[in-house]
């Protein structure tokens, strides 16, 4: 007898409301501990509906005693062989199961096929808005890190096929690609480009790893392939892909990419756990990617304070799932920036609306990765992110969704992910403070109006 099932949360339990921690602008309590909203676990039972052979199931309750079954118990099962055939009826058209049937409040964060990026270097290679034909080539190879994954007998004629693609968009589309590069950096365009077709690191070497079957030198060659085409898109997108509302543009913003150096010192006379042979360290580095292309007025105000030195001395708080930089009480620095967020597909950000993720709606920089950087809400609104403080996303698959998403996933202005020294997330502890602050990369990006 075939079975097939289907599992559904029970629409009568889904009005209880998701867990989400909001994060506001922290206000000290008692011991400086920090007040924040909890709510309840979203709770959810599996509904299990059968199929099962019709001809097969009437065939035994006809030679079964009917003695042995009394008029109620008859019904039921009546019922019951009803609703098979109804359900055999159906299933043979239905090719897969398909969420958007399921209720809209429920579709995407209760879906096991959610797609966000699940790494921040992922999505900001993704977030880049560069040639149609580098995007294509880099979907090509992006789904060979998921084929890789595969245990046991990989397809490596299906990676094969991939790079093989890669390569072809990439020579049939040479002019167009070379010709989205302004001219200033068309040099160095080509210089990558060669780069990524033929040379070291690049997809002529990535065939020669697929043919030799070594799934480590695969993974290092499909990396360094997508470094390269990641740098060939920055070529392609010297500044913002939109123009800015006309009441923001007295915002400070980022035009591009920065980068961010944090030195985080222990604030309780403790250490770091030493790197492999090293030793204990009181203060250690981190660093954060910012990307003006998704949200240019965040990621603005932000290079601004840390040019400013705003952040310099700034005290850590660890809170559920995340590390916050204190709330900047009476420092009087920053924009009250309204919420920003860029849906995924979508050419320009959204200001001051949330994304109804429940509807399928997905930011192109999700709060669902550990170590995403974002900014807290505003003190009087959602609409608006605090002009200083921000934080740190511990994102915990078992505290998410079962798509994987962060029951707040679209409702804050993420800006940037920890990139190097990601691994130290887990050992800042509340007290330990931001040393300094500084922009290694990208200040030139930074536009500053002159009324600002």
């Amino acid at each position: 007898m075939a079975v097939a099932f289907f599992f559904l949360p029970l629409p009568s339990l889904m009005s209880s409301s998701t867990t989400r921690t909001s994060v506001r602008p922290v206000s000290y309590v008692d011991d400086n501990r920090f007040a924040f909203r909890l709510n309840a676990a979203r709770n959810q039972v599996p509904l299990v509906l059968g199929r099962a052979s019709n001809d097969s199931t009437k065939a035994r309750l006809e030679n079964s005693d009917n003695s042995s079954i009394n008029g109620y118990a008859r019904k039921k099962i009546e019922v019951l062989i009803a609703a098979s055939l109804i359900v055999g009826q159906i299933a043979p058209v239905m090719p897969s199961w398909d969420f958007a049937s399921v209720a809209p409040a429920n579709a995407v964060l209760y879906s096991p096929d959610t797609n966000i990026p699940r790494t921040g270097e992922l999505a900001l290679r993704r977030a880049i808005p560069a040639n149609t034909n580098m995007k294509a080539i880099q979907d090509s190879l992006e789904e060979i890190s998921y084929l890789l994954r595969i245990p046991q007998r990989k397809p490596y004629g299906t990676m094969e096929g991939n790079v093989k693609k890669a390569l072809k968009i990439a020579k049939d589309g040479k002019d167009a690609i070379l010709a989205s590069i302004p001219p200033d950096l068309r040099e160095e365009g080509s210089v990558l480009y060669a780069s990524m077709t033929e040379g070291k690191g690049g997809l002529q070497e990535l065939l020669k790893w697929i043919n030799e079957k070594d799934p480590d030198k695969v993974s290092l060659g499909l990396a360094s392939a997508l470094d390269t085409v990641a740098q060939l898109e920055l070529l392609q997108a010297p500044g913002l892909s939109f123009l800015l509302p006309q009441q923001y543009q007295k915002y400070p913003r980022l035009t591009g990419r920065a980068v961010v150096e944090l030195m985080i010192e222990k604030g309780d006379g403790t250490a770091f756990s030493p790197e492999a042979r090293g030793e204990p360290r009181k203060t250690v580095a981190m660093q954060m990617v910012i990307d003006g292309y998704s949200a240019p007025l965040t990621a603005g105000n932000f290079t601004k304070m840390v040019i400013d030195g705003a952040y310099d001395g700034t005290k850590l708080t660890c809170v559920n799932q995340a590390i916050l930089s204190d709330n900047g009480a009476g420092k009087n620095l920053g924009y009250k920036v309204p919420l920003e967020i860029m849906p995924s597909g979508q050419f320009e950000p959204l200001y001051r609306t949330a994304l109804s993720v429940q509807d399928g709606e997905l930011p192109v920089l999700p709060l669902s990765v550990y170590g995403a950087v974002a900014m807290a809400h505003s003190e009087d609104s959602d609409e608006y992110s605090s002009p200083y403080q921000f934080f740190f996303y511990l994102y915990d698959k078992r505290n998410s969704g079962l798509g994987g998403i962060s029951f707040d996933e679209g409702q804050f202005s993420v800006f940037g992910y920890t990139t190097a020294g990601k691994e130290l997330l887990s050992q800042i502890k509340t007290g330990d403070i931001i040393q300094s602050a500084k922009i290694v990369e990208g200040k030139d990006r930074l536009v500053v109006p002159s009324e600002s």
